[in-house]
Order: structure tokens, then sequence, then C-alpha cells
């Protein structure tokens, strides 16, 4: 849930060697900054956190299901090309469900693409969360422990990869609250940090309005999956698989 990175692309837009898809964790662009004859290449940024909320007429669970199939974020998410899961959980201990553990997402804007993982951490029913940059994520581990099954130590809380590019840190957590019955409550909130502070003025005035679009752009597909399917708006969280009812 990497996505903000996109959105901020069009003001880093120049000249650029990039001609294919490359491989990067943590970071989107290489920084043309860092230099060891270049003062800046060593500053960072404090975190900016954005946050979001709406609250939709729908039952907490679907939303919930919907939010976490990061695989179908592409079909729907500004400039994402392509989402695939790459690693899954062990099942949980309420649902006995496997939920994504690693993404992988190519993002593109003009003839720049780019191809990065995140790794993703699901608390079935209230969060999903995603890290990358230098970032661990502050979660009860109890609470993802189906998630550290099987991990190293150093993979179990943070990102992977090497911390060298655009960003330095990056996280991406969506809260779902049932509010009623029928009513949920979806909360959006990022933090990130540019490795270059040059970046971070140059961001300044699309910033603010990325987590505006990436939630506007659920809502949208949470209001086209469940308007009209009373067999996923009632279902419960084991009696779905991403974004449809399992067969």
């Amino acid at each position: 849930m990497a996505t903000p990175r996109t959105l901020l692309r069009p003001l880093l837009r120049g000249p650029s060697p990039i001609s294919s898809i490359r491989q990067q964790r943590r970071a989107f662009l290489p920084n043309p900054f860092q230099s060891a004859l270049n003062p800046l290449a060593s500053s960072s940024t404090t975190p900016q956190t954005l946050t979001a909320t709406r609250t939709l007429p729908y039952p907490s669970q679907p939303i919930y299901s919907i939010v976490s199939d990061v695989q179908s974020y592409s079909l729907f998410l500004p400039y994402c090309q392509s989402s695939a899961v790459t690693q899954w959980s062990s099942p949980d201990a309420a649902y006995a469900r496997r939920w994504p553990s690693e993404a992988s997402l190519v993002i593109g804007f003009g003839n720049l693409t780019e191809h990065f993982t995140s790794r993703v951490f699901c608390v079935p029913g209230r969060i999903v969360e995603s890290i990358g940059g230098a970032t661990e994520t502050d979660l009860p581990r109890v609470d993802i422990a189906h998630h550290l099954d099987g991990a190293r130590d150093a993979e179990k809380v943070g990102a992977k990869g090497a911390s060298n590019g655009l960003m330095t840190h990056l996280k991406s957590r969506w809260t779902i609250e049932g509010v009623g019955e029928r009513s949920t409550r979806v909360r959006l909130d990022l933090e990130f940090a540019f490795a270059n502070p040059l970046y971070a003025t140059l961001s300044a005035g699309a910033a603010p309005k990325v987590a505006d679009i990436m939630i506007r752009a659920f809502e949208e597909r949470v209001g086209s999956l469940l308007e009209g399917d009373l067999e996923m708006a009632k279902a419960e969280l084991g009696e779905l698989d991403g974004s449809r009812v399992k067969k």
C-alpha cells in the first residue's frame, strides 16, 4: 500500500535514464542528489502524517475484506499498473484465513515504471497496514502472530531491502470500525518521509491530497462491489475471499 509515492511523481519528473522496470525495495526512484559532494544527500525529513476518513453505509467485514485484497489494487487505484501478493500469512486464529504478508506492485506514470515490494500486516477485521522505507510496524505482536510464523527475526516487523531511495519512511494504515449494523468508519493514515528535504518541498502542494484520493478510490470500489450484492454485503470474514464470496 505504498501508492502515495506515485501521486508525487509528477512533481519529480524530469530527464531520467530509466527505460525499464527497476526492482527496488523501500523506494520508487533513485535519489539524484545522493552524492558525497552534495550536503543534502545525508539529510532526512521528519515523517509527515496525512489522514482521511469516510463513513460508508455497509457492514464492516466485507469492507475489510475488500481493503485487504491487495492483489486487486491495480483494478482501481490510480497509477497502480500491477499488484500481486508474493507471500501469505499463516492461518489466523479467528477465521483460519491466510492474509497478504508481502506484496509486489508495479507503479507507473507517463513513461516511468517501477517495481517495488512492501510488507503487509492484517489484523483481521480491524487493520490493514503496509510498510516501506526504514520502517517497522508497531502493531501488537499478538495481533499479527499469523504474519510472524516462520519469519526470520530481521524480517518480522520491518521492511526489506536497502534504504537508499526517495523515501526513508512509508507506512499506510487502514482502520475499519463498525459504527452500527450497516455503517462502517474507514480511516486511512499515511506516514512518509523523503530522503532529501528538497523533495519534501517540491511535494508540498500535492502531498495533502494523497490520502483523500486513495480513500475515495476505495470508497468507489466498495460501492461497486456491495451495492446490490446482498450476499457479499451480509457475509462474514470467514465466508469471503478478498473481493468476492467464497464458492
